[in-house]
C-alpha cells in the first residue's frame, strides 16, 4: 500500500549526518517542530540536498512510517543567501535556529514562530539591519510566542507604568523600578527609558513592523543583555551557537 504524502513549508532548525548519507532533520512548519528522515540527502545525486541545508526554507512533501516522517521531495523557498555570505550573520542565525528549536513544541500550533524566525533573517540578510537590535528583539519576541511574556506594562511591585531606574527581573519575568522588591525579586537586569519603551514596542507592537526602530548603543546593549538573560533564565541553558557568535564578535573588536 502506498503511503500517504503530505505536504509542508517549514525552515530545518537542525541537520544530523547519520548512517552513509542519510540526514535527521528538525524542521519548523506551522504546525509545530517535526523531526524528518532526510534518506540520501548528502548523496551527490540527491535532489533534497539543498532544501536540507540548515535554515532552508522549503515546500516539503513527506510520508509517515513507523512513527517517523520521511523527506520524499522538496522545492527550496528561500535560502537566505544573504546570511550565508557572511560569517558573522550566520552565526547569529544559527543561534536564532538553535533558540527555536529549543522554544517551539512537536504537535503545537507555531504560524507565529515560524514567521518571527523567517523575518529575522530577512531582517538580517537583506534588510542589513542592526544585527544586536534584531537579535535583542528575536529573543524577546520568541519567549513571548512560547509563553513566557515578561509583564512590561508598569512596576510589578508599586505600579508605576513608567518605572523609576526600571530592571528586569528575568526569574520573576517582571518589569520593576529599581528600588522596589528587594529582597523579593531574583535577578534584576538594569535597563533604561530608552530600554524600556523599545522591550514595550517588541512586545506590544505590530509584529510587522517589530525592527523598525532605532536605540543608542547604551540603551541597546541594556536591551540585549536583558532579552539573553531571560533566555537563559527561562529555558534554563546555554547555547554553543550563541557562544560562537560572540566568540566572532570578540575578536572582531
Amino acid at each position: 500500500m502506498a503511503r500517504e504524502r503530505t505536504v509542508v513549508k517549514g525552515i530545518v532548525l537542525r541537520a544530523v549526518d547519520t548512517k552513509e548519507s542519510d540526514k535527521i532533520l528538525t524542521v519548523l512548519t506551522s504546525g509545530g517542530k517535526l523531526p524528518v528522515v532526510a534518506k540520501g540527502a548528502r548523496s551527490r545525486k540527491s535532489r533534497v540536498t539543498a532544501c536540507t541545508q540548515l535554515l532552508a526554507y522549503s515546500e516539503l512533501t513527506l510520508s509517515e512510517s513507523r512513527g517517523w516522517q520521511y523527506l520524499g521531495e522538496g522545492n527550496t523557498i528561500e535560502l537566505f543567501e544573504g546570511v550565508r555570505k557572511d560569517i558573522g550573520l550566520l552565526s547569529l542565525a544559527s543561534y536564532f535556529a538553535e533558540l527555536t528549536e529549543a522554544a517551539a513544541l512537536e504537535g503545537v500550533e507555531s504560524g507565529e514562530i515560524l514567521s518571527l524566525l523567517l523575518n529575522a533573517l530577512y531582517a538580517l540578510g537583506n534588510l542589513k539591519k542592526q544585527p544586536a537590535l534584531v537579535k535583542a528583539a528575536f529573543e524577546l519576541k520568541l519567549m513571548s510566542l512560547a509563553g513566557f511574556e515578561p509583564l512590561a506594562d508598569a512596576c510589578a511591585y508599586c505600579g508605576n507604568p513608567e518605572p523609576e531606574d526600571p530592571a528586569l527581573d528575568v526569574r520573576e519575568g517582571v518589569v520593576c523600578c529599581g528600588k522596589c522588591g528587594k529582597g523579593e525579586r531574583g535577578l534584576a537586569m538594569p535597563l533604561s527609558p530608552g530600554a524600556l519603551a523599545a522591550m514595550r514596542r517588541v512586545l506590544y507592537g505590530d509584529p510587522k513592523r517589530l525592527y523598525s526602530f532605532s536605540l543608542a548603543d547604551a540603551d541597546l546593549k541594556k536591551l540585549g543583555d536583558a532579552g539573553e538573560a531571560y533566555v537563559h533564565a527561562v529555558l534554563e541553558r546555554g547555547f554553543g551557537t550563541l557562544d560562537f557568535y560572540k566568540g566572532l564578535r570578540s575578536l572582531g573588536e
